[in-house]
């Protein structure tokens, strides 16, 4: 479990995340949603121990950042790196063994390439399948699904699964709000840097339609499409 306590992050002047409270449980999957710049990459940073913050995060291990696996929306790889060598130090820095990474490469990824020439989706499978080998106890996602083939977001739905089956905890977010319905049990919106709602899988299609209309109203409108 990951508790959040009045969580604040401000750059300067300007303040990304107001006063968060959230409780991630074990064996649970979450989804945070919002528009762009509402603040759910500073979240993420902050659970994974990149950003300074004002508030509390506390886990049942300790330090969370430790025991985390964060997928960023666009994974920074060292230059001339393989995918094999960037596999084998994300597991170094978790204290882990691979194991035999031939065998486990599902997404048959070119792993004695340089992970620098690899396409934006082979570098985001890479970055996740590196996770996946740290046994990390949580699981931070953001826009896992971005960017990635039809085969490989199936088989990211299946491994999310299998995480679930395996009592970890994940938190994703993700603009693709199917996916987060078919996976999370709980999804938080934020908005205006605040937690504004927070429902549970019988309301999902309810607030997509809600986020929908107010996206249709807000701003397609303004078009004057004819």
């Amino acid at each position: 479990m990951i508790r959040i306590e009045h969580l604040s992050k401000s750059y300067g002047k300007l303040q990304v995340l107001n006063d968060i409270n959230l409780v991630f449980e074990q064996g649970k999957t979450y989804g945070i949603v919002g528009e762009n710049g509402a603040g759910k990459t500073t979240l993420f940073k902050c659970i994974a121990g990149i950003e300074k913050y004002e508030g509390t995060i506390t886990a049942d291990i300790m330090p969370v950042k430790d025991h985390t696996g964060f997928l960023q929306t666009e994974p920074y790889f060292l230059p001339r790196i393989t995918g094999r060598e960037y596999i084998q130090l994300l597991c170094n820095a978790r204290n882990t063994k691979p194991g035999d990474v031939d065998a486990k490469n599902i997404f048959n990824l070119p792993l004695d390439k340089y992970a620098m020439g690899y396409s934006t989706g082979m570098k985001k499978k890479l970055a996740f399948f590196a996770i996946m080998l740290q046994e990390n106890r949580y699981f931070i996602l953001d826009e896992p699904f971005n960017g990635v083939d039809i085969e490989g977001n199936i088989i990211i739905m299946e491994i999310l699964r299998e995480l679930k089956r395996l009592e970890k905890t994940v938190i994703i977010a993700s603009h693709i709000f199917s996916t987060l319905s078919d996976s999370c049990d709980q999804i938080h919106l934020l908005s205006e840097s605040s937690i504004s709602r927070s429902v549970s899988k019988d309301s999902f299609s309810m607030l997509e339609t809600e986020m929908k209309e107010k996206t249709i109203r807000q701003h397609i409108g303004r078009l004057g499409l004819r």
